[in-house]
């Protein structure tokens, strides 16, 4: 991600000081897809053709718009344009590519884990929430084919997680998808550390999907233990977390104990990532500290963080693509405006 000038985005400040929440607009995640796929990378509000898609993004785009109640006839128009996206990056040997140039040409052999764990849980998505049967089933079937994936990665395996509890929603009992899931949750061990028990030695991105693919293996194969164990994971990171009230997240370099905080830049991933794994824990419990949080960690987006900068323009869409310590950095790549999208639209549900 190249940065640009700095400096908060000023967009409604009176309506954020009420703590405003806006609704998800789907503007600029228009101006970022073309009908290939979803461009990764944006210089302001403009694509970067030059550096092409990416399955980690169509995959995270897939998620936003199948999740989307009710979609207009343009939203239908992306799923189709991000569906079809990852069809064309699953190689006939098994997994998926990943880096997509603009000629439209694969730019490697295989993606990485992250990429493979995100298309399963896309696809699983899709197989459940496909806003045309043809989707569904064709995301069902790609699903499918994929339950061979294997990586020693906690958060790849938490990805593909996901993915099977979407899945099996739209198939319940499906016994290779089950045995699939108890696999890829099998890969995320627990240190016996009450000080410090994060399965890695350190935060590093993405963070809240470790926890909240406990509690989404743990509430879809019937096991406490797990969702115990979820659910307490999440509670330590929102208290890791937390600084005066709002959500202060890991910076783009990770964080252990003794480092400084806050840290920056700080990415919209972690609080979109926050935002569903809180949302997972409401469902699964009911506890409404649980649905503040969710409220909380999308608040983050439009002025309730470190530096009181609002990354989210409610016009459009758009979101900028991290907090610095100067404020907001002004590019609106698809990874950071998906996120936004994701947290508004899990706000949007429980209020």
């Amino acid at each position: 991600m190249e940065a640009s000038s700095v400096s908060p985005l000023v967009v409604g400040a009176d309506e954020i000081l009420d703590r405003w929440l806006p609704a998800a607009r789907f503007g600029h995640l228009h101006r970022m897809s073309d009908q290939v796929g979803l461009w990764e990378h944006a210089r302001y509000t403009t694509p970067r053709t030059e550096h092409g898609y990416c399955t980690d993004d169509n995959a995270r785009g897939l998620v936003v718009v199948c999740r989307e109640p009710d979609p207009r006839a343009d939203l239908v128009d992306l799923t189709r344009t991000y569906l079809t996206f990852l069809k064309n990056a699953a190689r006939p040997e098994g997994g998926f590519h990943n880096r997509r140039a603009a000629d439209e040409s694969w730019a490697d052999t295989i993606g990485s884990d992250d990429s493979q764990g995100r298309a399963l849980w896309a696809l699983g998505t899709a197989a459940r929430l496909g806003p045309a049967d043809w989707m569904r089933r064709l995301a069902f079937e790609l699903f499918e084919s994929s339950l061979g994936f294997d990586s020693p990665s906690p958060r790849a395996n938490a990805f593909a997680v996901l993915g099977a509890s979407e899945f099996l929603v739209a198939a319940p009992g499906h016994r290779r998808a089950i045995e699939s899931m108890r696999r890829w949750i099998g890969r995320i061990v627990l240190p016996e550390d009450p000080g410090w028990p994060w399965p890695e030695s350190r935060l590093a991105y993405d963070n809240a999907r470790l926890p909240e693919a406990l509690i989404a293996a743990g509430s879809s194969l019937g096991d406490e233990r797990l969702l115990g164990f979820g659910l307490s994971l999440l509670e330590w990171l929102v208290s890791v977390e937390d600084m005066d009230g709002h959500f202060s997240f890991t910076p783009i370099g990770g964080w252990a104990p003794g480092e400084p905080r806050p840290g920056f830049d700080q990415q919209p991933v972690e609080a979109a990532a926050m935002a569903d794994g809180c949302a997972r824990a409401w469902a699964a419990t009911g506890d409404d500290r649980w649905r503040d949080r969710v409220l909380s960690a999308a608040r983050w987006f439009v002025g309730d963080n470190d530096g009181g900068a609002v990354l989210y323009d409610v016009d459009t869409g758009g979101c900028c693509d991290g907090l610095t310590p100067s404020g907001a950095n002004l590019n609106q790549g698809a990874e950071s405006t998906l996120a936004a999208l994701s947290a508004l639209q899990q706000a949007a549900r429980l209020t």
